[in-house]
């Protein structure tokens, strides 16, 4: 599992095009702002969970910290999204849970995105585990030396050889679906 396996839906050179041209209509300055990033993939205020997702995603694109993404940096973003390797997608999911950057996920940073994935999926799938639970079995599955963090190279290990573990980070780390799901409901 894991490093042989294909994109679910495959994207052509056509919508990431229409992708761009998305981006050069709503960013004639050539910066997209966050609001700008939610307004592209169609998340509205109301829905707060999509939202905080949606900001993580925006600040892991961020490379310059600039608080805005300019061409490159949205170009980047949806190559890695739709076109990127499973490992290079499983990497940008562990840099976007590291909040502190310090290349290791502790608990809190673990329980704080597996909330908000926990309540996106409730609106999509049956999910039986409280947040807790998924966060305290993700480190007993993942955590090889239990020393209360996980460190990428045991994050990617963990990926791909527990099933769990994979389907609890489908959400993220395959998410050409709902790229081109989202971008499709545009005018």
């Amino acid at each position: 599992m894991g490093q042989g396996e294909s994109h679910s839906e495959e994207i052509d050179l056509a919508q990431i095009q229409d992708l761009c041209l998305i981006f050069l209509k709503e960013c004639p300055s050539g910066a997209l702002h966050l609001h700008e990033f939610k307004k592209i993939f169609g998340v509205q205020s109301s829905s707060a969970e999509e939202s905080l997702f949606l900001e993580t995603i925006f600040r892991s694109f961020d490379t310059n910290q600039d608080k805005t993404l300019d061409f490159i940096e949205y170009v980047a973003a949806l190559n890695l999204i739709l076109r990127g390797s499973y490992e290079d997608r499983l990497k940008w999911s562990f840099k976007m849970y590291d909040k502190d950057g310090n290349g290791k996920l502790d608990r809190k940073e673990v329980k704080q995105i597996i909330r908000i994935l926990y309540k996106i999926k409730l609106q999509r799938s049956d999910v039986e585990m409280r947040p807790s639970q998924i966060c305290d079995r993700l480190f007993e599955v993942v955590d090889q030396n239990h020393d209360g963090q996980i460190s990428l190279s045991e994050f990617m290990e963990g990926a791909q050889k527990d099933e769990w573990v994979m389907d609890l980070l489908k959400l993220d780390v395959n998410a050409t679906g709902w790229v081109i799901q989202n971008c499709s409901k545009l005018p």
